[in-house]
């Protein structure tokens, strides 16, 4: 099989304080959700949006610098890649949750 691209860049606001954490291991682990709107024209002229939610986690040193310097409503630049969990409850039913795992992120205004 030959070699894939898993990449994407995304710039949106934090929609809820960032959670850190420690693994066990002692290496830090932020995550919070980003906020995308996007905003379209249709036929007759009529403005629409919509936002979408991605679920963001931050390990390591950027997890520890970005922890303290995230809030509600930071505008963030997020480069990373994209990666599915599967788990399954106490009964056996499947659950999945895409994440972007952050290789770079930039506080874009720090004064929102």
């Amino acid at each position: 099989m030959g070699n894939g691209l898993n990449k994407v860049l995304l710039i949106g606001r934090v929609a809820d304080v960032p959670e850190r954490r420690e693994t066990p291991t002692g290496r830090s682990v932020t995550s919070f959700t980003l906020a995308i709107p996007h905003v379209w024209t249709v036929a007759d002229g009529e403005q629409r949006e919509e936002t979408e939610w991605l679920n963001v986690v931050v390990w390591g040193a950027l997890s520890q610098a970005c922890g303290s310097s995230l809030k509600i409503g930071s505008q963030v630049y997020v480069e990373g890649r994209l990666q599915t969990r599967r788990w399954e409850d106490t009964g056996g039913s499947p659950f999945f949750r895409t994440e972007v795992i952050a290789s770079d992120l930039l506080l874009l205004n720090g004064d929102d």
